[in-house]
């Protein structure tokens, strides 16, 4: 009887040492919710997923997204505006609670951040100036031909990938610089998703979209290493909103209609 009770007081020593010595988990979605704001990294300068509207006001499709997520949170939103690569740093860094964007889930990425489920697909393409002799994204894969692409996103991967031989020109501050450098025959080509492309070919007037699709991506929010509860409630939350279809009316809205005549 007295080694059982030697035995179980060995026992519970230890096991107490291990709950002592067990290092707590992080709970990003109680800290949101205890402090009342959910802090969603955005890009500063990214239509038509996050921009400046006629007013000052920031909007655009992650942006409205992050805005109904906080709503059905019960807190208030607290937007934070990075260049695309600063957003995956702010994430780590614990400045930012999730980011907002179109962002690939690419197993690099994975790697480093928890991604939801899909929130939006995108089709990457390329587009040229109207008087271009090329007609598909395949003919544009030769020396000398210069593809404008938004630095450190997978449509540069893309350009690498399936245009080796053309050179690869990348810029900072969204897909916005890229069509204007287009625009104005600084380059050749360049490569973004095929809503980004309509309305740059709206805004400039003066290009085209070739023939293919490079590329259909699904683009997620991501959330940190540690935060798997938020994870699941944004895998939960876009289930919901897709049954009630009120997701895919908000993508239609910005993907295929004239947002910007109201904003």
């Amino acid at each position: 009887m007295l080694k059982i009770k030697q035995w179980l007081g060995v026992a519970g020593f230890a096991l107490a040492a291990v709950t002592v010595a067990a290092p707590t988990q992080a709970d990003v979605l109680a800290d949101i919710l205890k402090r009342g704001e959910f802090r969603v990294a955005v890009q500063t300068s990214g239509p038509l997923m996050s921009f400046m509207d006629k007013t000052g006001k920031r909007t655009g499709l992650a942006v409205e997204v992050a805005k109904r997520m906080a709503d059905d949170l019960g807190v208030e939103l607290v937007l934070q505006d990075y260049e695309w690569k600063g957003l995956i740093p702010a994430l780590l860094s614990g400045k930012a609670d999730m980011v907002a964007a179109d962002m690939t889930p690419t197993p690099q990425r994975a790697a480093q951040v928890l991604f939801s489920m899909p929130m939006f697909y995108a089709d990457t393409v390329a587009i040229v100036p109207k008087d271009s002799p090329y007609k598909s994204y395949g003919e544009l894969d030769k020396e000398g031909v210069t593809v404008g692409v938004l630095g450190a996103s997978t449509y540069a991967e893309a350009g690498k990938k399936m245009l080796p031989k053309a050179t690869m020109k990348e810029f900072s501050g969204g897909s916005a610089p890229v069509g204007q450098a287009l625009s104005s025959g600084r380059l050749d080509a360049g490569i973004m998703s095929l809503s980004t492309a309509n309305q740059f070919l709206a805004d400039f007037g003066n290009l085209r979209v070739l023939d293919g699709v490079m590329v259909r991506e699904p683009l997620a929010f991501a959330v940190g290493p540690d935060a798997v509860r938020l994870k699941f409630w944004l895998d939960n939350w876009q289930t919901l909103k897709t049954a009630d279809n009120s997701l895919p009316e908000l993508v239609k809205y910005w993907y295929s209609t004239d947002w910007k005549k109201n904003h």
